[in-house]
C-alpha cells in the first residue's frame, strides 16, 4: 500500500506562486514514476508535470518555463514538489499527486488551487 498526503494549495492572485508537495510513504521505490496531475470543473484530468525516479521531468506545454517539479528521495518517505510561478486564472483547478504511471497508479486526494484574475 502507498499513501499520498498532499498540501501547499490555495487562493492566489494572478502572477503569484504557491508551492505543492506530495508526501509518499507505504511500499514505495525510489525508482517509481511520480507526477502531478490537474482537474478544472467540466474538464478532464490532465498532466502538469511527471518526474522520473532519476529526476527526468517532462511538463505539459501549458506549464513550461512557469513550473518546476522536483523530488527527494528518502528511506521511507519520497516528496514531490510542484513550485508554481507566474501563476494565470487557468491554472485554476484541484492538483492531484500521482505515483507510478501505469493503471495501478495510486493518487493523491487532491489539493485546490485557486488562481484570482
Amino acid at each position: 500500500q502507498v499513501q499520498l498526503v498532499e498540501s501547499g494549495g490555495g487562493l492566489v492572485q494572478a502572477g503569484g506562486s504557491l508551492r505543492l508537495s506530495c508526501a509518499a510513504s507505504g511500499r514505495i521505490f525510489s525508482i517509481i514514476t511520480m507526477g502531478w496531475y490537474r482537474q478544472a470543473p467540466g474538464k478532464q484530468r490532465e498532466l502538469v508535470a511527471t518526474i522520473t525516479g532519476g529526476g527526468t521531468t517532462n511538463y505539459a506545454d501549458s506549464v513550461k518555463g512557469r513550473f518546476t517539479i522536483s523530488r527527494d528521495n528518502a528511506n521511507a518517505l519520497i516528496t514531490v514538489y510542484l513550485q508554481m510561478n507566474s501563476l494565470k486564472p487557468e491554472d485554476t483547478a484541484v492538483y492531484y499527486c500521482r505515483y507510478g504511471s501505469t493503471s495501478l497508479a495510486t493518487w493523491g486526494q487532491g489539493t485546490q488551487v485557486t488562481v484570482s484574475s
